[in-house]
């Protein structure tokens, strides 16, 4: 598999999901750059895993919590981002979604980071985030409920 190729694919949806999976956006892309830098500098071995997304997610995670240790960010702090952090939708049809995503406590808020921005199986989110699948679940099924409870809500109290 040549890096280029795999890079100009993954990329932009690897942004998306660690930007939200840290509500930084800054350091998310510092994060997710230096996390390719290493899987180009180590690619032999990392293009023959059996998940060299997985892998780069894991990277990707970990560098952000060592930023924020290193600059005393808090990575679970709700922070008023720019709601244009889908690749492939248009901002305006998802702002209230991103908003109740942000509002969501950190380990679920990853879990879906993971789960249905990178597009990863439960089995590499439980994985990545170092948690039995089971957990990475049942997050996700609270999670899918408190968002569909925040939109509902929503829903209710905007004017017809």
């Amino acid at each position: 598999m040549d890096f280029t190729v795999w890079y100009a694919a993954e990329m932009p949806r690897m942004t998306v999901a660690i930007r939200a999976a840290v509500l930084d956006h800054e350091l998310a892309d510092e994060a997710v750059s230096e996390a390719f830098a290493r899987a180009w500098l180590h690619w032999r071995k990392v293009e023959r895993m059996d998940s060299p997304r997985g892998w780069v997610y894991t990277v990707a995670l970990n560098q952000a919590r060592t930023i924020a240790r290193r600059t005393k960010r808090n990575l679970d702090a709700i922070v008023d981002l720019p709601t244009a952090m889908t690749y492939d939708e248009h901002p305006s049809d998802t702002d209230e979604l991103w908003r109740a995503v942000r509002r969501l406590a950190p380990q679920a808020r990853r879990a879906i980071a993971l789960r249905y921005i990178a597009d990863l199986p439960e089995a590499e989110v439980a994985d990545i985030m170092g948690i039995a699948r089971g957990t990475v679940a049942a997050t996700l099924h609270r999670a899918r409920k408190a968002l569909a409870d925040s939109l509902t809500e929503l829903q209710r109290t905007e004017p017809s």
